[in-house]
């Protein structure tokens, strides 16, 4: 069982640490809408002006894999059904570029204005950081969890965590801020082209 931390916590991940797993999980509350709540995890890798460097520094359900190979996102869930992790993001700390500075962990819910959804239908959200034993370890050790107790209402784009660089070491960034505009408001936010 790993370190419980509050929002706005900052801790260093453990320098032996070279691959984690962020494991993302939710659970949706009963709602009058006929439509699936489809919630899509992201990361943004982002330099030190906190944007991407080129739009395949966006990891999503589109694009599964960076292109030096650092950042995996194992695959879209469409309906978060089970027990366990919806959606997991793994990161070889090893093979970060070294004017990427942050990694920020985002859930956005799939055309929530169309479906008349918002995080406030949603409970039980978490974000956790396991140490994984290899690259293929979909489970891991569990090192620290955010449990998102915050109550959102409109918003449809969630910023979870930050893994970021201080010094030669990594932190991990409790950050649990609510956005409206979906994903493509997270996108212009961090200098993703959306056409």
């Amino acid at each position: 069982m790993g370190v419980n931390l509050s929002k706005g916590q900052r801790v260093s991940l453990d320098k032996g640490m070279t691959m984690c797993l962020i494991g993302l999980g939710w659970d949706t509350n009963k709602y009058d809408g006929n439509a699936d709540f489809d919630l899509d995890a992201s990361a943004f890798m982002l330099g030190a002006d906190g944007r991407v460097r080129k739009d395949e520094d966006f990891i999503f359900y589109g694009n599964l894999k960076s292109s030096c190979g650092a950042v995996r996102h194992t695959g879209d869930n469409r309906t978060g059904d089970g027990d366990g992790d919806d959606e997991v993001i793994t990161i070889d700390l090893t093979k970060v570029p070294s004017d990427v500075q942050k990694i920020a962990i985002t859930v956005t819910i799939y055309e929530a204005p169309e479906r008349h959804q918002n995080f406030g239908q949603v409970s039980n959200a978490y974000v956790r950081v396991a140490r994984m034993s290899g690259p293929d370890d979909f489970v891991g050790t569990e090192e620290l969890r955010f449990d998102l107790m915050e109550e959102f209402s409109i918003e449809t784009a969630l910023v979870v965590c930050e893994i970021y660089r201080f010094g030669s070491t990594w932190k991990f960034n409790a950050v649990g801020a609510g956005y409206s505009g979906g994903l493509e408001a997270l996108c212009r936010a961090y200098g993703v082209n959306v056409g």
